[in-house]
This record gives structure tokens, C-alpha cells and sequence, in this order.
């Protein structure tokens, strides 16, 4: 059941522009069991199937409740929003502070965090202000939108694999952020005109479903190669990877900070705005220190 709130927590972070799905799966200490399931799935396919699968179920529920549902809490809630989320990356402190000490601290470890910094801050700053607002393709109708959705998941789900990476904002750069979660948005749609028999609706709605399927195969494609990348990194330069991921987090924060807080702050009547966002930022973080079990997990599973 762990699993499967900690995926749902990975899924929700995969809709919310700026925030990474990797990052977060490193934040509840899925990471590099994820990896590792992936790569050798075929050595022990029933073990990594039953790892995998709450996982993956809890992605896709978060996904879909949180498409509509988190960018409302967004947009009418914004400080104690954007000071959870951001809460939830601060509170990978601990977890990445035990990575660091694995090898004694050398200078041009700096450049790697001052490199995990430049490249994500810098990827965010492609994505524009409101890409969401776009929907590029409305509905699947060529073999010319098959191939720019399966490239669309080879492109944002490959370097979403890397931890920090948002999955949405690399859509956003390649402008097909409001045509992918469109396409999920319409899932519910379908579901209910087909349960309702309004078949003139569900074909509507299947048009824009059906972009899903060369999205996830690409995806799939991506995310396989990634993975024996990141495993190749993680086995053999584990401390510097993670110094370029306090980059990356710290990264985060700042676009965060930009994105969700910064545009909603008040002129006047700072104390309610600080409060909200300071004890909200105290609960992402004990959130995910509760979650950071890697360890106490490892073997329950």
C-alpha cells in the first residue's frame, strides 16, 4: 500500500509543471529500485512485476485524479500549495546529505552543482509562461501526430528519467504539455459518454485518448534507455551524480518559488501569506521524511 501512495505521489508530480517525477521518486526512496527492476525486469520478472505494479498503478491514478484537481488547488490556493511542494523537495535533504558523505568532498564537486543548476533552471526557462494553455494536436488523425506524440515520449519521458528533470516542462519546450494532459483529461470524458451510450461524445473524446498510445510506446523507448544510463551512473559515480542533484533541487525551489509564489504574493499583509507558507513547507517536508524509507522498505517488499 506504501508503494501505491508513493506512486500516486510520483504521478501527481508528473502533471505539475516544474516539479520532476524522478526527483520525487528519489524522494521517497524509489529511485534506484526502480532502476534496477527495470534494467533486469527479465532476470526476475514476477519479483519486479510485483514491485512495479503498485507503483505503476498509483502513477496513473495520481495522474488522473490530479490532472483537473491539482492545477484547480493551483490556481485558487497557490502559497500553501506551492509551500507543500515545495516542502517535498527540501525534505530530501537527509536522503541526499547520505549520499554525499559516501566519498570525501572535492572542489569541482561545485561545478557539478553549479552544472545540475545551469541545465534545469535553464530547461524551465524554455518552457515559457503558460505552455499548458496549448493544445497542439486536438486528436489523433495522421501518422504525422503518431510520430510527433511517440517523439514527444521519447523526448520528455528519456530526460525525465534523469533525477530533477520535469517530464512537464520538457513538454512544455517541445510545446505538447496542454496536448498530453488534454488527451488524460479525456479519459474521464470517454468513460462517462460511453457509460451514458452518448456515442457521438465518446468518439470526441477517443480522438484525443488515442494520442496516449504512440506517447506511451515512445515513452517506454525513452524511459528503457534512461534507465541503463542512470543505473550505468549511479554504479559508478553514485556522490557526484547526487551533487549535481543538489543543483537540480535547489533548482526546483527557485522555479517554485517563481512559478507558484512569487506571482500570488501580496503587496500588503505579509503575516498570513508567511504563516501559510511556512507551516505547509514544514508539512511537505516531514511528508517526505516520513516516506523516505528506502531502507526499512527494501525487504518488506
Amino acid at each position: 500500500m506504501l508503494n501505491f501512495i508513493k506512486g500516486a505521489i510520483i504521478g501527481i508530480a508528473l502533471v505539475i509543471p516544474g516539479l520532476s517525477g524522478s526527483i520525487f521518486a528519489v524522494v521517497v526512496g524509489l529511485y534506484d529500485r526502480l532502476l534496477q527492476a527495470v534494467n533486469h525486469f527479465r532476470a526476475n520478472p514476477k519479483k519486479n512485476l510485483r514491485f512495479l505494479a503498485p507503483i505503476g498503478l498509483g502513477a496513473v491514478v495520481g495522474i488522473l485524479v490530479s490532472t483537473k484537481a491539482v492545477l484547480v488547488v493551483t490556481t485558487h490556493w497557490p502559497l500553501p500549495s506551492y509551500g507543500f511542494f515545495i516542502g517535498l523537495v527540501l525534505g530530501i535533504g537527509p536522503f541526499i546529505y547520505r549520499k554525499l558523505v559516501l566519498k570525501p568532498f572535492t572542489w569541482w564537486y561545485l561545478l557539478l552543482v553549479a552544472g545540475g543548476f545551469a541545465g534545469i533552471y535553464g530547461l524551465a526557462k524554455l518552457g515559457g509562461t503558460q505552455p499548458e494553455n496549448l493544445i497542439a494536436i486536438q486528436r489523433l488523425s495522421s501518422v504525422s501526430d503518431a510520430g510527433v506524440m511517440a517523439f514527444a515520449g521519447i523526448f520528455a519521458v528519456s530526460l525525465m528519467a534523469i533525477p530533477g528533470i520535469s517530464g512537464s516542462v520538457m513538454l512544455m519546450v517541445i510545446d505538447q504539455y496542454g496536448t498530453v494532459y488534454n488527451a488524460v483529461s479525456q479519459l474521464g470524458d470517454a468513460a462517462r459518454a460511453f457509460a451514458s451510450g452518448n456515442w457521438a461524445a465518446f468518439n470526441a473524446a477517443v480522438g484525443s485518448v488515442a494520442l496516449l498510445l504512440p506517447f506511451m510506446l515512445g515513452a517506454i523507448v525513452g524511459l528503457i534507455a534512461v534507465a541503463k544510463l542512470m543505473a550505468y551512473l549511479l554504479e559508478h559515480f553514485e556522490t557526484q551524480v547526487y551533487y549535481a542533484v543538489c543543483g537540480i533541487v535547489a533548482a526546483a525551489v527557485v522555479i517554485l518559488i517563481e512559478t507558484g509564489i512569487a506571482p500570488y504574493w501580496p503587496a500588503t499583509g505579509m503575516v498570513v501569506p508567511v504563516l501559510f507558507v511556512v507551516v505547509s513547507l514544514i508539512i511537505g517536508v516531514l511528508a517526505t521524511i516520513f516516506l523516505d524509507k528506502p531502507e526499512s522498505n527494501a525487504d518488506a517488499d
